[in-house]
């Protein structure tokens, strides 16, 4: 061995032996570089909006749930999965953010929730699932900043879609009420009237051989948030929700393009969960309907019976679905990095336990809204070394999605009574 070689031996070993390179130091630098989130601005012009609103969408892993699944959470110490250190963490997490909306999944221990919310000053309405599962949605709004003109909520049992339920509330700001930032931009010139817009929120159906329930709980959703939008004088529209659909499915296209022929997609993967937890896809993959050949879908078509395609589109013999929304996704509308971001613009990943890592959580709004920030989600690699959520920092196995929103100017409001 020459002195040259020697000399890098003793570099390699000390490197190795460095404390700052041990186990417990990485750990700790992986655990600090999973706890912090950053705000991605916009970089469009904002000069013709008033009237900011901050949105949160969060699954915030139902108490059973997390029970009924140990199989998910196997990674992680059982302390973590305390409903009391978790709901403390939720808590926390969200009033960093100055949310004006809150839109919750997997809620079963709302009265926990409404009690520790009512303290930050929100209010908050509930819908239970039907059947035997004990969770179900909330909403909470910031009580000096709104008030709820109109509530109905969507058993989706009623319509043979099994037991998940969404929430559908009609929100009017409050400018006679206390002003706060997180209703007015200091760079924006707030409007003299009262703004009023949909919330949806919902939960969709995770089976991902079911894809006609879950289209149809979707559709049903959007038809009715668009049919009290024009009720309520063609106001603007947010939907919220763990969708339990990826960024590369048939489910996503629809939201985003406001049609579908289901001819062209498999009932067994028009969510996209079969294919991202066979192959860990992180990066966009939608392709182009008009390059899929109709032999294809002629192939396709026969996995689809005439009640599977009742249930998906509302109407017999129907396979060409169309909504009269005009979404966009808020990630999208506001780019990111590419260790966060997929080739859309969506998080690479929302959602992370043993056995899923992917983006299944949105924020979607109509074209009378604009996105101003998003709060960016974590990097892949780090989730990795984080080795599973919840985490010391984190309440629940998903990310909140969190956008602030403003109203354009060319968007009516109601007058105020001179």
């Amino acid at each position: 061995m020459n002195s040259r070689s020697g000399a890098n031996m003793v570099r390699r070993k000390r490197w190795r032996h460095s404390p700052e390179n041990s186990p417990s130091k990485r750990r700790r630098r992986s655990q600090s570089e999973c706890r912090s989130r950053r705000w991605i601005i916009s970089s469009k012009d904002s000069s013709n909006c008033t009237d900011k609103i901050v949105v949160v969408s969060y699954n915030i892993l139902g108490v059973q749930n997390a029970s009924n699944h140990p199989d998910l959470y196997s990674n992680i110490p059982h302390r973590f999965l305390e409903w009391d250190k978790r709901k403390r963490l939720i808590l926390e997490e969200i009033n960093n953010y100055n949310a004006s909306i809150l839109c919750f999944q997997e809620v079963d221990h709302f009265n926990d929730l409404d009690n520790l919310f009512k303290n930050s000053g929100f209010k908050g309405t509930y819908k239970a699932r039907t059947g035997e599962a004990k969770d179900g949605c909330a909403v909470f709004w910031k009580d000096e900043l709104f008030n709820l003109l109109h509530q109905e909520d969507i058993e989706f049992q009623r319509f043979g879609m099994r037991n998940n339920v969404a929430q559908l509330c009609i929100l009017e700001g409050n400018h006679d009420k206390k002003e706060s930032n997180a209703c007015n931009l200091t760079t924006m010139e707030p409007s003299t009237g009262k703004r009023r817009f949909v919330v949806g929120n919902i939960h969709v159906l995770f089976n991902p051989n079911r894809g006609d329930i879950k289209l149809g709980q979707v559709r049903l959703l959007l038809d009715k948030a668009y049919k009290l939008s024009q009720e309520w004088g063609n106001i603007p529209v947010i939907i919220a929700g763990d969708l339990n659909s990826v960024p590369q499915s048939a489910i996503y296209k629809f939201l985003s393009s406001s049609k579908l022929d289901i001819q062209l997609h498999d009932r067994r993967n028009m969510s996209g969960q079969l294919e991202i937890q066979s192959n860990r896809l992180f990066r966009s993959q939608i392709r182009d309907d008009a390059s899929i050949s109709m032999t294809l879908s002629r192939q396709l078509l026969y996995r689809w019976s005439v009640e599977e395609l009742r249930i998906a589109t509302g109407a017999k013999g129907i396979t060409q679905l169309q909504h009269q929304l005009k979404l966009r996704s808020a990630y999208s509308g506001v780019p990111g990095d590419h260790r966060t971001r997929d080739d859309i613009g969506e998080p690479l990943a929302t959602s992370y336990h043993s056995k899923f890592m992917g983006t299944v959580d949105y924020i979607w709004h109509s074209d009378d809204l604009v996105p101003l920030r998003v709060l960016e989600t974590l990097p892949i690699d780090i989730l990795r070394r984080s080795g599973g959520l919840p985490s010391e920092k984190w309440g629940s196995d998903h990310l909140a999605v969190v956008c602030e929103l403003a109203f354009s100017k060319q968007q009516q409001c109601l007058r105020s009574e001179p």
